[in-house]
């Protein structure tokens, strides 16, 4: 029989983005495994929080009286469940009936799991979106599997689960202090991950998972806020873990070098430069430092790939 009390609690963090909600909200109705879902919802001005009240009388709803972040917003979901399985989901994700069986399934099978990074595909269902975050030796982040197919899927060295798709360990989401409040948007997951394995935890990745991401549901990409945010996430990462070797650091310290410049030429942009710097003062007054372990990082990362993906906007 199943439990009386479910063991998995789902948070869905949204902000005007109530017809992608119905959508996500519909598919999580159909798993095959008992749970509880949870709305946080971040201030939103297009009727989110009147119409889950009144049509879906069975979720749980969090309604925050304004915007607190990704991070801040998923924080308060968590701290409004109890069930010691966490999954985190985007509010443009939908998944199929089996997803939160399969994404918890190592999380019980391994009591030194605390946190698990799902399959997520493009709209299209043919081409992974990503499987959680990698790490290059400059701790520049990148989207671990994207563009490949998913059967012929070899992940890399997984750093961190990303947290639109993921599932985690209540234990350890605690432990670590949740998602960091410095955080808006960006590099938020990044950060939890990274705290989460210096903890002494372990990740695993589920590669049977069948999500779509939809994409672009609340946020709008290249605008000036969105660089600045993203800037700050680099920064306070920066700011709080160290590169494996002092070759690393020089690599990383060349790489926001040309960022900078970059968005000064290009774009005729301030913001990689002053993100940066806000987020870097706000990691180091955060408190503990940490070192990134050689074996998070993927190696098979070069420098001229972080260039490109410079160039190109990514």
């Amino acid at each position: 029989m199943p439990p009386a009390t479910p063991d998995i609690d789902v948070v869905v963090v949204t902000w005007n983005g109530r017809e992608m909600l119905d959508s996500c909200l519909a598919h999580l109705a159909r798993q095959t495994v008992p749970h509880r879902v949870i709305v946080a919802d971040n201030g939103s001005t297009d009727g989110t929080v009147e119409h889950v009240r009144a049509h879906h009388p069975g979720i749980d709803l969090v309604a925050l009286p304004e915007n607190v972040g990704f991070g801040r917003g998923n924080n308060a979901g968590v701290a409004h469940g109890s069930a010691p399985y966490v999954v985190l989901l985007n509010n443009d994700v939908d998944v199929e009936p089996e997803f939160l069986e399969r994404v918890v399934a190592p999380l019980r099978a391994d009591a030194g799991c605390g946190a698990v990074a799902a399959l997520t595909l493009q709209p299209t269902g043919d081409v992974v979106d990503q499987v959680g975050i990698t790490l290059d030796a400059g701790l520049q982040s990148h989207t671990r599997g994207r563009g490949e197919r998913p059967d012929g899927l070899v992940p890399g060295p997984l750093a961190a689960p990303c947290a639109g798709a993921a599932a985690y360990r209540r234990e350890a989401f605690e432990q670590v202090g949740g998602f960091a409040p410095e955080l808006f948007l960006y590099s938020e997951d990044l950060d939890l991950g990274l705290r989460i394995h210096a903890a002494g935890w372990t990740f695993a990745s589920v590669l049977e998972t069948r999500a779509v991401h939809l994409g672009g549901g609340t946020t709008s990409h290249h605008s000036e806020l969105t660089r600045l945010h993203s800037a700050f996430g680099r920064g306070f990462v920066l700011g709080r873990f160290s590169p494996p070797s002092r070759f690393a650091l020089l690599r990383s310290l060349a790489v926001e070098v040309a960022v900078v410049l970059w968005g000064l030429l290009r774009h005729r942009t301030t913001a990689p430069l002053t993100g940066r710097l806000r987020g870097w003062r706000a990691a180091r007054g955060a408190g503990a430092h940490y070192a990134v372990p050689p074996e998070l990082i993927d190696e098979s990362v070069s420098f001229g790939v972080v260039l490109r993906r410079l160039v190109s906007g990514e």
